[in-house]
């Protein structure tokens, strides 16, 4: 018989909550770690260069072959890429509660690749049509544009199952009741992210490339041909994944659980906590007295209900609190990431106007300037790592340096700043059409070097590596255990509906100013435009967006480690 010794050493060998292909008690030499990482890390680089190879350069595609006008252009990117940001919550609502998150990669990854086949099949047949009937315009083309509408709406549905989980099921891979594990699965978020923006990069050097100068087909064929590439390493990693066990113990399921909490504490609302000593010790637990007060209804979960209702057990009950604590940090984060959606949108549009010679003879896709976000991003990656985080620790004496949530307030620092910059240089380009006389010359190319673009994008590269990995990372770790792939998709669809809400303010800021016969701020003609107002119009939003984080921050209480 084993002593107690030897029990404990023997269950520090193996990961507590996570099995491995076999479905036995998963090894942590065997399973785990950054070697199952890397595998995870390279299926993410070939989704990113696939979604991308779409995204970046979508605007032209439809401005061009569509032809659709700007706004409305800008309006269907956004909804699309809102979209493709939102459904990763049904993604992993779907893999948290059914089929698991490995699985959930799998058939995603399917029907991304069967929509990215139709996409390209729909840009052939559009090329088809465009060749034969030169005098007609690609409007007509209804049923063509209802293949490319659905395809493209295909790999938005493939990216909300694949997103949210394949990035969980990377920190999956690391024990966080292991002290080094757990600092390893920090670092694991800002090298999976740099490591990604070199893929994202490449896409948009080679696919916007051949896109613009060979042919669209091809340029929608080679993401397809990626991600299918993607879809084998993954299943090569099989047998070094660590899956996570569940709670199989119980008879309900997370969301059941934790759903259960809010409808107790309905049916309880008008009854006392003083009836309950362990909401009393649950609210006085690491909160303020400030927090009682909106806390407190979901404590009512933990009386005896009318009737002899059984109450809700004190984990249950903190893991609602853990996400209604999150509601506010949401709200904030799409507020400050509106400005995030412009560079695949107005960032391209404006470059298309300007001087794209980098070398003599050598003029770069407007699209492709946005690889430099991935240059970036490599540059800034290495740097938080070596440079900042072991000054902010020597300052702050804590092992992570800063708090994820501080993390997070310095890229909306940065994006607000970014947007600033923006208009600056839109005010710039406008300046120079006007000096050139080419107000009415939307064709002619204003004397104005694509290198002034430089500084804006580099920023979004540093809000990238500030903001969004600090906002995945404190998403997927302060929501329960068992829901992780929504915490991430939380923070993914945080960006999805400020896609939306940049599209709605588009619309609207169209019809208001372009009524009457006025120039509208989002005019076809870029030089009588004023993109440079909407960018100061989202620097204010996003100064608002940050004070309101910083007021909800300073309330937040961030969840025990023990609890996840």
């Amino acid at each position: 018989m084993a002593t107690p010794d030897e029990e404990v050493a023997l269950l520090e060998d193996y990961v507590s909550d996570s099995v491995d292909h076999r479905g036995f008690p998963a090894g942590k030499l065997s399973t785990g770690g950054w070697r199952s990482a890397w595998y995870i890390i390279g299926v993410e680089v070939g989704e990113r260069f696939a979604y991308f190879g779409i995204a970046s350069n979508l605007i032209t595609y439809l401005t061009g072959p569509l032809g659709q006008s700007t706004a409305t252009a800008a309006v269907n990117v956004n909804t699309w890429s809102g979209t493709a940001s939102m459904l990763p919550v049904l993604g992993a609502f779907i893999a948290d509660a059914y089929l698991g998150r490995y699985h959930t990669i799998v058939v995603a990854s399917l029907i991304y690749i069967l929509g990215l086949g139709l996409l390209t099949l729909s840009a052939f047949l559009i090329l088809i049509r465009i060749s034969e009937q030169r005098n007609d315009t690609v409007k007509s083309f209804f049923w063509v544009n209802i293949l490319f509408f659905c395809s493209l709406y295909m790999v938005a549905i493939g990216q909300g199952g694949h997103k949210p989980c394949v990035q969980a099921f990377g920190a999956d891979q690391f024990d966080t009741r292991d002290s080094k594990e757990r600092i390893s699965r920090g670092s694991f978020f800002n090298w999976w992210f740099m490591t990604l923006s070199a893929g994202i990069t490449l896409s948009f050097l080679v696919v916007v490339y051949v896109q613009d100068n060979v042919s669209w087909a091809l340029g929608f064929g080679i993401p397809c041909l990626f991600m299918v590439m993607a879809l084998a390493l993954f299943l090569l990693g099989r047998k070094t994944y660590r899956y996570p066990r569940g709670n199989h113990k119980e008879k309900k399921n997370a969301f059941a659980r934790i759903g259960r909490v809010f409808v107790s504490a309905y049916k309880n609302r008008k009854l006392n906590l003083s009836d309950s000593s362990l909401s009393q010790g649950l609210l006085e637990d690491g909160s303020s007295h400030k927090r009682k007060g909106w806390l407190e209804f979901l404590a009512k979960a933990l009386i005896s209900g009318e009737g002899g209702a059984e109450p809700c057990n004190t984990k249950d009950v903190e893991d609602a609190m853990a996400l209604v604590r999150l509601i506010p940090i949401w709200i904030t984060s799409v507020i400050s990431t509106i400005p995030y959606a412009q560079y695949s949108t107005f960032f391209t549009k404006q470059g298309v106007t300007v001087d794209r010679k980098i070398l003599p003879g050598l003029e770069i896709p407007p699209a492709s300037f946005q690889s430099i976000i991935g240059v970036s991003i490599l540059i800034s990656v290495p740097t938080y790592e070596r440079v900042f985080l072991p000054l902010a620790r020597m300052i702050t004496k804590k092992p992570f340096g800063i708090t994820m949530l501080q993390r997070i307030g310095a890229g909306m620092v940065l994006s607000s700043f970014n947007m600033v910059v923006a208009a600056l240089v839109e005010m710039k380009r406008l300046e120079t059409a006007k000096e050139y006389g080419l107000v009415d010359r939307p064709d002619a190319t204003v004397p104005m070097s694509i290198w002034w673009f430089v500084p804006q994008y580099l920023l979004l590269g540093m809000i990238d590596v500030f903001s969004l990995v600090g906002t995945q990372e404190f998403f997927y770790d302060q929501v329960p255990t068992e829901l992780r792939s929504i915490g991430l998709a939380l923070s993914l669809s945080a960006m999805g509906l400020s896609s939306f809400l940049s599209g709605f303010l588009i619309t609207v800021i169209d019809w208001i100013t372009g009524k009457d016969g006025g120039d509208s701020w989002f005019n076809t003609n870029m030089n009588r435009a004023h993109v440079d107002y909407f960018y100061w119009l989202l620097a204010a939003f996003t100064a608002i967006g940050f004070l309101a984080f910083l007021f909800f921050s300073r309330l937040y209480v961030y969840r025990r480690v023990d609890q996840v």
